[in-house]
């Protein structure tokens, strides 16, 4: 079950007019904060990443389905359901009790928390990121950073720069001003 607080941001970023992906991150973030805290473990950095995808469709985020092939049969239909669920609509019959689903739940709970939190780890995290833009061609690599450079805002992109530019170290601030001063003079004997 999600906190009231990540409910409310992601309902920030739905008024603000941010994706559903955005939104959808919230409650991804909120489980690796529970896998690093220790409330529970996770086999893989996309374990801890589906469990905060299920619960955001629940919560009534509009996160799509996984496309067919790229995931399993029950994973697509578990997905389907999450979604139903946080549109109110029932996709089947409830034939279990109250009682077997309440068992299979606390199951459930037990058997993640005897798993390790090596899967929200920055290393573990890291990877699978890298491995999941791998997979994605750079055309759309590329329009996902322009649309978040044209999002973020005048105060955001200067924030970020500032940010950058802080991190960067003597020796990058130094090779990225002479970069920015090269283009500056090439653009203007255009």
């Amino acid at each position: 079950m999600p906190e009231q607080k990540t409910i409310k941001r992601a309902q920030a970023d739905k008024r603000a007019g941010k994706a559903s992906s955005t939104q959808a991150g919230e409650f991804v973030k909120e489980q690796i904060d529970k896998v690093r805290a220790g409330k529970h473990g996770v086999r893989s950095a996309k374990q801890a990443i589906a469990i905060g995808l299920s619960e955001a469709r629940r919560a009534g985020v509009a996160v799509k389905s996984p496309k067919k092939g790229a995931a399993s049969e029950a994973t697509r239909k578990k997905a389907q359901k999450d979604n139903a669920a946080g549109q109110h609509k029932s996709t089947a019959k409830k034939s279990a009790s109250s009682e077997s689903t309440a068992r299979r739940s606390r199951a459930a709970a037990n058997a993640l928390k005897r798993e390790s939190t090596e899967g929200a780890s920055h290393k573990a995290l890291s990877k699978q990121t890298k491995s999941a833009a791998a997979k994605r061609p750079a055309a759309s690599r590329s329009a996902a950073a322009k649309k978040a450079a044209a999002t973020k805002g005048a105060s955001g992109r200067s924030a970020a720069a500032k940010k950058a530019a802080a991190t960067k170290g003597a020796s990058g601030r130094s090779a990225a001003a002479k970069k920015a001063a090269h283009t500056r003079v090439s653009r203007a004997h255009r």
